[in-house]
């Protein structure tokens, strides 16, 4: 079967989920049998997958990987092995077991979480764990399309031409959390946007506007989500491709010292990575707020200092508005801007105390239902780009706000402010 780069099915050919019932965790026994098996000969066939790596019926090859409530992740290679009990009992209905290896990450196991299956293109298999309720669980139910809740026998579905998705930059987040990098079809078409900086990674002000400027057919003021999200695909795409291209010099150099290998310095290289991915988007993602906002005329400072020495991404209008105790509460507004949430969305909760309604963008699709209310209940209120909306629950839907939603808030509270007549410099 041909794929296309940028659908799911140049990822997966198939994947499965079910709860895990006591026995499927059990660590008091050796067998570590999955039940309620049958259903994956949908998508890992019928052929006994038993002996050691390496012969035609070799175990699968198996990447486990655990994901806990607030961002904790764990990974380890192994195998899986997958065949019918009853191969030489003709007369029996077949039974299928899928057996797992004890590693650190089925040691975390619990009943009730979730396990999904999910097959590579290659054969590989990723054994994925993740506690009930939580927003791992969210988000890999959202991806692959499977509806409701988790039962004790495995839903199976596979992807193919009748039934795939293409990867928008929730579906891509949520792959890069389980350690797949999914690559942009026709990349190589930015390659002269590039060209200037050889491989030195521009500052992020100046890769930001390169993104903002290289986007047509967006109107910040017209369809300010639609924009954002659109900005940072695109930043998101150079920075990949520019990433694979200083990435892939550096490995063609080599990592030798005088005594041979130097495993030191691939260590720190691949940790600065690392590094660079997670802080560059956080970056990127105020520069281009900040843009949006300011293509609304709102007024506002970045990372004016509050109490305590907080700095809070955004405070609308000003700081000297903030400072000032005669300025009206109701008109003023503070913005939290996260890439990614985990446990961070409580640092918002103290970065502005004149203000008891807090406001926190991000850009992090499914966040649990669990985590959502604890939000709501510290009356913290989400902002979700629109194009994002559809990885939360309905129910979840009906407290969110967009960018378009928050605009049209801080500009209230802004006419408010000058109506009071009390105005602050804006700062940036």
């Amino acid at each position: 079967m041909t794929v296309q780069k940028g659908w799911l099915s140049a990822y997966f050919r198939g994947v499965a989920v079910k709860r895990l019932a006591a026995v499927d965790a059990s660590r008091a026994s050796n067998q570590h049998e999955v039940t309620g098996s049958e259903p994956l000969l949908r998508i890992l066939g019928d052929s006994d997958r038993t002996f050691p790596r390496g012969g035609c019926d070799s175990r699968f090859p198996a990447s486990y990987i655990w994901l806990g409530g607030e961002g904790e992740a764990l990974t380890e290679d192994g195998e899986l092995s997958w065949y019918n009990a009853r191969r030489r009992v003709t007369t029996r209905r077949a039974e299928w077991r899928l057996y797992y290896q004890a590693n650190a990450v089925t040691g975390l196991m619990q009943p009730g979480d979730s396990l999904f299956i999910a097959v590579r293109p290659e054969g590989q298999l990723l054994f994925i764990v993740t506690p009930e309720g939580t927003t791992a669980e969210s988000q890999l139910l959202w991806l692959f399309g499977l509806g409701g809740q988790p039962r004790l026998e495995f839903e199976p579905k596979t992807f193919g031409p009748a039934d795939d998705t293409e990867l928008d930059f929730a579906s891509r987040f949520i792959l890069d959390e389980i350690g797949i990098d999914a690559e942009e079809p026709d990349a190589e078409r930015f390659d002269e946007l590039l060209e200037p900086f050889g491989l030195v990674f521009p500052r992020t002000a100046v890769f930001s506007e390169l993104a903002r400027t290289s986007v047509t057919g967006v109107s910040a003021i017209e369809e300010p989500d639609r924009t954002l999200m659109a900005w940072m695909e695109r930043e998101e795409l150079l920075f990949r491709r520019l990433e694979r291209r200083i990435v892939g010099h550096r490995i063609a150099t080599g990592f030798r010292s005088g005594d041979g290998e130097d495993v030191d310095g691939f260590l720190s290289f691949s940790l600065s990575v690392q590094n660079r991915r997670k802080s560059r988007v956080g970056h990127a993602l105020e520069h281009h707020l900040a843009a949006v906002l300011q293509a609304h005329d709102l007024r506002f400072a970045r990372g004016a200092e509050t109490e305590n020495r907080n700095k809070p991404d955004f405070l609308f209008p000003s700081v000297a508005a903030y400072r000032d105790p005669a300025f009206p509460i109701e008109g003023l507004t503070v913005l939290g801007a996260k890439s990614t949430l985990k446990d961070r969305w409580r640092q918002v909760l103290s970065e502005a105390s004149r203000i008891p309604d807090k406001h926190l963008l991000t850009l992090e699709p499914g966040i649990s239902v669990n985590q959502t209310a604890e939000m709501s209940a510290k009356r913290l209120k989400l902002v979700i780009p629109r194009p994002i909306h559809a990885t939360y629950r309905t129910d979840q839907r009906e407290s969110l706000m967009d960018l378009a939603d928050f605009i049209t808030v801080a500009r209230d509270r802004q006419l408010l402010g000058e109506g009071d007549n009390r105005r602050g410099p804006q700062s940036s």
